[in-house]
């Protein structure tokens, strides 16, 4: 999924949960910032402190996605979370180990990664955390099917819109991207769902391809954004009450409406057109919460959560230590993403059979 949905779904749906603005604001900047963290590494500052970070997202083009151990790290971790072919821990699904790692949506390895995450909300991180797991839960929807490593699974052949939205098979311009896609296939490796393009991650997209198996797979994506929002809207109230096994009401019948009017009407190619629309209708009172000034998302650049940690958003060779960056945003996302996947790597997966770096 894209900026539109990680970023102002996601605050929606945290809205709806119960929670309040600055609270929505933080999960929703976690969530999206999961796809922007790609720096790794060690920050030093002028008083000899030192604070080690891990990255959430290598570029497409990154050299590291050709790793197995970076992969692993990465893709599998937040964004291709294995499904163990929707199995329970102990169990094993039929063939070779890639069918343990394909992702499938809310697998009983996601709902553990959630219940992980609501059991330890008194983290100081524990809203940042919340918004890195619900990145990686809204991805199952989105990405599933295909596995965080390089894999024939991932081979996409003959990919084509389904629906009516016009945006990908209307015109020589929509004639000239298909070209252009299937040209660049063979440059890209099949990593995750690199060789779909972004067409797993647009809200109001029917299509259809066929994987490296030959099997025709039909998806509608609106119903599953729909689906996942809901699932996340159930975790995030879970977690506001701090019981994963709560009862609680998930979306009300209003938001779910003006969820789907939004993912279907918004028929633009470009997530960033999808998510200032999104930022209008919030700001515009659109949703049952009413209006509400969020933020524009800024990840680099002096507005960013970067910046305000660090005094600037390139990392220097030494930065200004200031006694707030214990508890500032930043650092609390970068002890979010270590110990997400910390607990899926180390805790979750052994259980189900899975060794991933």
């Amino acid at each position: 999924m894209q900026i539109d949905f990680h970023h102002t779904a996601t605050y929606v749906i945290a809205r709806a949960a119960g929670f309040v603005h600055q609270e929505a604001e933080i999960i929703a900047y976690a969530s999206q910032y999961v796809d922007d963290a790609t720096s790794c590494g060690a920050v030093q500052f002028d008083n000899q402190a030192v604070y080690n970070r891990i990255s959430s997202a290598h570029k497409i083009l990154d050299l590291r996605n050709t790793q197995a151990l970076a992969n692993h790290q990465v893709w599998l971790a937040f964004h291709f979370l294995p499904g163990n072919g929707g199995r329970q821990a102990g169990e094993n699904p039929a063939g070779s180990f890639i069918n343990k790692i394909i992702c499938r949506p809310n697998s009983p390895i996601a709902q553990d990664m959630v219940r992980g995450v609501i059991l330890d909300k008194e983290r100081l991180y524990g809203l940042h955390r919340l918004g890195v797991a619900m990145h990686v839960y809204a991805d199952t929807w989105a990405h599933q099917g295909f596995a965080g490593v390089i894999h024939d699974i991932n081979e996409v052949e003959d990919s084509i819109e389904t629906g009516d939205s016009g945006v990908f098979t209307g015109g020589v311009g929509a004639w000239f991207k298909k070209q252009l896609r299937e040209h660049i296939d063979d440059l890209v490796p099949p990593l995750g769902h690199a060789r779909a393009y972004i067409f797993p991650d647009i809200p109001f997209l029917q299509w259809q391809y066929e994987n490296g198996r030959g099997d025709l797979i039909v998806r509608n994506n609106t119903s599953d954004a729909l689906e996942a929002a809901e699932n996340m809207c159930i975790a995030m109230q879970r977690y506001i009450v701090g019981d994963p096994d709560a009862n609680v009401a998930g979306l009300d019948a209003e938001t779910k409406g003006k969820l789907h009017e939004m993912f279907v009407g918004l028929t633009k190619e470009e997530g960033d057109e999808r998510h200032d629309a999104w930022l209008q209708a919030i700001r515009g009172g659109a949703f049952s919460f009413g209006a509400a000034e969020l933020s524009d998302y800024y990840p680099r650049g002096r507005k960013s959560w970067k910046a305000e940690a660090l005094g600037s958003s390139h990392d220097l060779p030494v930065h200004r230590y200031q006694p707030a960056f214990l508890q500032c945003n930043w650092k609390m996302f970068h002890d979010a993403i270590q110990a997400h996947r910390f607990h899926v790597v180390h805790d979750i997966m052994p259980r189900y059979g899975i060794c991933a770096a």
